[in-house]
């Protein structure tokens, strides 16, 4: 059986960045999940000593504090400086663009939507930076139940697809007086959904390696799963099922931007001695 990696995928800048910063900071402590795959965290704590707190109540003036990729709200990051601690923004600099623009057009009086997921901690940063309420969309079904005001604008969650951001721009476009329309979405979450549609068009069976809780792991998922009707969402090569393999001829892998390389090498090792299956 063949098996190919796609061209682009696994770690992108923002999360190798956090990597580094977390690494080269042992003892230290993240705000939230450094980055959504739950493996590399514990990697991280277990040969670093890097902890998790999931509330300021947790943190202490003395820790050394490292903010996630994902960014934090703006509220808690005043108050970790009011605190005193050593902060380590290791927010990713695609993650503060919408932040500021956040910020800014809700200041010069545009309404402010943002095409994501309400619950995502990306998400919740980028509200908290705007000064007036934010319409948080998943669609563009739902986006049309508002009504649409004089001035509005558009901003995405990085890790969307590029596809149905361009649906809801020229939606706003067409029923919109001023619009405002901001691409966030990262060059490194495009180019690694191209590159899985590209290979889950050749495969017969697509393995998408990443965290559970990852966003953009997700929409690689939904995108192999559009052209490869055998595509599975695994965290590591334990997830593997045998029987998935049978009579398949070329397996593809792409993997989250929060993947490490040593996983993505693992799946494809143990997929390799799955081969004489069929």
């Amino acid at each position: 059986m063949k098996i190919k990696i796609a061209t682009n995928c696994g770690f992108c800048f923002g999360v190798k960045r956090a990597i580094e910063i977390a690494e080269k900071q042992p003892h230290s402590i993240t705000f939230g999940a450094l980055i959504h795959n739950q493996k590399e965290i514990n990697r991280l704590q277990q040969d670093f000593g890097v902890k998790l707190a999931e509330s300021l109540d947790e943190i202490k003036s003395t820790d050394t504090v490292i903010v996630r990729t994902h960014g934090i709200q703006k509220d808690d990051l005043l108050k970790l400086q009011q605190q005193g601690v050593q902060i380590s923004d290791a927010t990713c600099p695609y993650v503060k663009k919408p932040q500021k623009i956040a910020e800014k057009m809700s200041e010069e009086g545009y309404q402010v939507v943002i095409f994501g997921d309400a619950q995502h901690p990306e998400v919740k940063g980028v509200v908290s930076y705007a000064s007036t309420p934010v319409w948080v969309i998943k669609s563009l079904e739902e986006l049309k139940s508002y009504k649409i005001p004089k001035k509005i604008a558009l901003i995405s969650q990085t890790t969307k697809q590029r596809e149905h951001f361009f649906q809801i721009a020229n939606y706003l476009i067409d029923y919109g007086y001023e619009v405002r329309v901001f691409n966030t979405i990262c060059s490194a979450t495009f180019e690694n959904q191209d590159s899985a549609r590209e290979l889950a068009q050749e495969a017969d069976i697509m393995i998408v390696v990443g965290g559970l809780a990852s966003s953009n792991t997700k929409q690689l998922f939904e995108i192999a799963k559009m052209y490869c009707q055998d595509s599975y969402l695994i965290e590591d090569e334990n997830d593997l099922n045998p029987l998935w393999f049978a009579n398949k001829t070329f397996c593809g892998i792409t993997a989250g931007a929060s993947t490490p390389d040593w996983i993505i090498q693992n799946v494809k090792n143990k997929i390799s001695t799955l081969k004489s299956l069929g």
